[in-house]
This record gives structure tokens, C-alpha cells and sequence, in this order.
């Protein structure tokens, strides 16, 4: 097995693309911005989208997962206010 050495944002994004993920969506802003880059980079077989807000990352990245598909939805910690109402409501 060979080693790779990742910084944290690359490891969480490789995470993502063995855990079997097919959309990855996100906000730009330091420091998860890297994530959605180090996916879109490194694994084309992923649809990736930068959204207009944390709001509307995580709603596209609901909408996949109840399609079936696994979905990634990466924002700072900030940014999960912005996406409160749709995250609480999830389970709905």
C-alpha cells in the first residue's frame, strides 16, 4: 500500500470519493473551500457544484441523496447557519 500524504481538507475530499460519493457541492470560504477543490481535481467521475450560498449547497446535496445518491456537502462552520433550515428539516 503506498503512502499519501494529504492535508486534512484533501483527506476529508478522498474520504468522500472511497465512502462512494457521486455530488459534492459547496460554498466557497476558507477553510472548506479546499474540499470541493481537492474533489473536483482529483475525481472527474464526480459532479461537483460551487452554490450561491450555504443554503442552497446542502439542498442540492439533500435532492441527490434522495435520489439515491451519496452526496457530500462541504461549509464552514459559519456557513451551517446559513443552511439551518433545510439541515433541520431533513429528517422530515
Amino acid at each position: 500500500m503506498q503512502k499519501v500524504l494529504l492535508s486534512g481538507n484533501e483527506a476529508v475530499a478522498r474520504g468522500a470519493y472511497e465512502a462512494g460519493i457521486r455530488v459534492a457541492t459547496a460554498y466557497p470560504g476558507t477553510p472548506s473551500t479546499e474540499i470541493l477543490q481537492a474533489v473536483a481535481d482529483n475525481y472527474p467521475d464526480i459532479y461537483c457544484e460551487w452554490s450561491v450560498n450555504e443554503k442552497v449547497a446542502v439542498e442540492v446535496a439533500i435532492g441527490a441523496s434522495f435520489g439515491g445518491v451519496r452526496s457530500l456537502s462541504a461549509m464552514k462552520h459559519v456557513g451551517l447557519n446559513v443552511a439551518a433550515d433545510p439541515f433541520f428539516s431533513l429528517a422530515y
